[in-house]
């Protein structure tokens, strides 16, 4: 049962209650409302008005279209110059008796680089020789035959035959001739066998195709080559190489045939020239990027294969765009930049922009500001200490 009394309490106990709702919301009505979706810096905030006094601790730059040319930073890797490297393969078979140079040696062309005991080396030699006497004779038989026919000592047919034999063995003489150039045999040897001196040397030696250096040594004394297959050395001309890099599709529109392009290895102070002579047709599939060849002249031979270097490629073609200084960006409170933007009646307001490609000490803005536009450069640090307060 209810009593009067506790129907006090519970009456003054359920007002006190209303009472507090009621102040809850009273007090929720008159806070100012925050878009959920706003970030607190994103509200907006008050212009700067400066004193003429602190207006000279502040200097302003007026935004102008200007021409740059963008500069592509990557890393890449120094290859051989393939126009100027070949591997060396073993023009006959046998084993190796001797090694006549070693990785590093400059190299002439037609320089000896080794000498094998080669069975096909004899055999080539043993078929020009007896070519070369065969035909000998048979065209001496020829031109007696012929000079005979005049005084009637020998018959027509005969000497058409001797002009024949004569014929085919020179062509046999030229085919082994063939052979031993393609042996990369020396010509001061050929010129032994055709005059019928001794060889200079009876061995058969595998000979460098172009001047350079000897960069890789893949035989050793007693390895037994065959023919045509098995690569002995490579000789590669260093004075020019090859740097390989990767440019990704932001920065491929800036890139073309023809740029100039700068080294820097790490290993020397000075900067190595370069020119971008080759961009692939094809993405790589796993990285997409598409690969970029530089030619690069390598004086002392400082930039050696698999280096990584690193890479700036300078467009030739010029780009246009609202450069400003670095100095004159701020950032929010969410890491968003602006800059300040002079008003018409002289105070000062924040302006988000989009920062572009950065050249030097200056940004291009594609977004947020017009040709015309007055920025603080310098001091733009004291407008937001002010903007704060």
């Amino acid at each position: 049962m209810w009593t009067n009394n506790s129907r006090q309490i519970a009456g003054r106990f359920t007002f006190q209650i209303g009472a507090a709702l009621a102040a809850l919301l009273s007090f929720a009505g008159c806070a100012p409302k925050v878009d959920s979706g706003t970030l607190p810096s994103a509200i907006t905030v008050s212009n700067v008005t400066l004193t003429a006094e602190k207006r000279q601790k502040i200097q302003f730059y007026t935004v102008a279209p200007s021409q740059f040319h963008k500069v592509t930073e990557t890393t890449g890797t120094v290859d051989f110059d393939n126009d100027q490297a070949t591997s060396v393969l073993a023009p006959f078979g046998g084993p190796v008796s001797k090694l006549l140079v070693n990785p590093g040696d400059k190299v002439k062309a037609g320089e000896a680089l080794a000498e094998v005991a080669s069975p096909d080396f004899a055999a080539a030699i043993s078929a020009y020789r007896k070519a070369l006497a065969t035909a000998q004779t048979l065209r001496r038989v020829a031109d007696m035959d012929k000079d005979l026919i005049q005084h009637n000592g020998v018959a027509q047919r005969e000497e058409e035959q001797a002009q024949t034999d004569a014929a085919n063995a020179e062509a046999d003489r030229d085919a082994a001739l063939q052979t031993l150039v393609s042996l990369n045999l020396d010509p001061q040897v050929i010129n032994d066998l055709q005059a019928g001196r001794p060889m200079s040397h009876p061995g058969g030696r595998i000979n460098s195709p172009i001047a350079g250096t000897v960069v890789e040594k893949l035989i050793s004394p007693g390895e037994l080559l065959t023919a045509g297959t098995t690569p002995c050395f490579t000789v590669a001309d260093l004075s020019r190489v090859w740097v390989m890099t990767q440019i990704f599709g932001a920065d491929l529109a800036s890139v073309s045939v023809g740029d100039a392009a700068e080294i820097e290895s790490g290993i020397t102070t000075n900067s190595f020239s370069g020119t971008v002579d080759n961009i692939s047709a094809l993405v790589d599939p796993n990285t997409r990027s598409v690969m970029v060849r530089v030619v690069v002249e390598n004086p002392g031979d400082l930039l050696k294969k698999q280096m990584y270097v690193r890479v700036k490629i300078r467009a030739h073609q010029e780009s246009t765009g609202l450069l400003i200084p670095v100095s004159a960006i701020l950032r929010d409170d969410v890491n968003l930049p602006f800059v300040y933007v002079v008003q018409p009646d002289g105070s000062f307001a924040r302006r988000h922009v989009t920062l572009g490609y950065r050249t030097g000490d200056q940004y291009d803005i594609p977004e947020g500001l017009q040709a015309g536009d007055q920025i603080v450069v310098d001091g733009a640090i004291f407008v937001q200490f002010l903007q704060n307060q």
